[in-house]
């Protein structure tokens, strides 16, 4: 398993259909660019984003 270059912790990998990438569950660092700022005081998880993608898809 990886190292997070940001906080040294372990990082974990998460796959959507053929499309993976590598996240640290600890501090939010995520190996894909973005341009946004997070909203609401407690940033949302990348496995929690999955989850609630999955579970929205299952309602349509």
């Amino acid at each position: 398993m990886e190292q997070c270059p940001r906080c040294g912790g372990t990082v974990e990998e998460l796959s959507l259909g053929a499309v993976s990438t590598v996240a640290c569950p600890h501090c939010g660092f995520a190996d894909v660019p973005v341009e946004h700022q997070p909203e609401g005081d407690e940033p949302e998880s990348w496995r929690d984003a999955f989850n609630r993608f999955y579970e929205e898809q299952a309602v349509e």
